[in-house]
């Protein structure tokens, strides 16, 4: 077994716990044609091919976000389709910086699964270690795996409000560019959710996609108020690259909940408050 924190692992060598499973979540909001295809092309062996919107988040109005969690029974159907059984080690794996893959590992550990590993830097990794990749498809033979839900801590958008004014730190991981409200690619209002710090999920990996040390994430966590007493919930569009900071915080030794719906859930209703600029500014207190 590796020594590192919970929820990571090298290239190689992989877990040795039981049956090995693994998960390729090559995702991309802008094109997500190319996914499936860039596994056809080439994977690592065994792998097998997860989807963000069919396996990973439900559907659902607007209030629920862009990727909202999926119905328990439709992923627990879904997990076993895709070949999971209770007492299989998850190695998970996407291109590069691992926030899809950390969408993922979260869901289950959210699930009850604690065998759950992110394999550090993606697949660029396995690529610049010169290890094997493999194309096709692989149909795995359908598992019986059992799920119980709700053991990683979550925000809803109602709680938000109570959070923040009982002194919650609340980490925006998107970009500093769409907090300040510069840019908004994807959801129709620019800002973010009053009284949240902008901590980018990108800033958690080094430029090869690797997740920063444990000490270094404790000292960039720490520049942004988190303590080991501190409650924190994490949020970004969608709950995706969030789910990227959760795991950031287990490995730094902090845990941390999830706002699966995010800006693009908050941002759905005209009568929540709407920050723009590099002040986190006050949520205020009449919701």
């Amino acid at each position: 077994m590796p020594t590192q924190p919970e929820g990571f692992v090298a290239p190689t060598p992989v877990p040795e716990l039981g049956r090995l499973v693994i998960w390729d979540v090559r995702w991309s909001a802008t094109d997500p044609t190319q996914n499936h295809e860039a596994y056809r092309q080439g994977h690592i062996a065994g792998a097998v091919y997860v989807s963000m919107t069919s396996h990973l988040a439900g559907h659902g109005a607007p209030a629920a976000g862009r990727h909202p969690l999926p119905d328990p029974a439709k992923f627990t159907d879904a997990v076993r389709m895709l070949g999971l059984n209770d007492g299989d080690t998850v190695v998970i794996y996407d291109a590069v910086a691992s926030s899809a893959a950390a969408r993922a590992w979260w869901l289950l550990r959210y699930a009850g699964k604690k065998e759950v590993y992110v394999l550090d830097g993606g697949l660029d990794a396995w690529r610049n270690a010169d290890l094997p990749l493999h194309a096709g498809e692989v149909l795995p033979r359908i598992g019986s795996a059992y799920l119980s839900w709700g053991k990683m801590p979550v925000v809803d958008t109602e709680q938000v409000p109570e959070f923040v004014q009982n002194h919650g730190i609340l980490l925006d991981a998107r970009a500093f560019e769409r907090y300040t409200g510069q840019e908004e690619p994807l959801d129709p209002v620019a800002g973010h959710i009053p009284s949240a710090v902008s901590a980018p999920g990108a800033d958690l990996t080094d430029a090869s996609g690797r997740f920063l040390p444990a000490a270094q994430l404790r000292e960039y966590f720490a520049r942004h108020g988190v303590q080991p007493e501190s409650a924190v919930t994490a949020y970004c569009g969608s709950g995706v690259t969030a789910s990227k900071t959760v795991l950031g915080l287990a490995l730094a030794g902090f845990e941390g909940a999830l706002y699966p719906g995010s800006w693009s859930a908050w941002s759905s209703s005209r009568d929540h408050p709407v920050a723009t600029g590099e002040a986190p500014g006050d949520m205020p207190t009449d919701l």
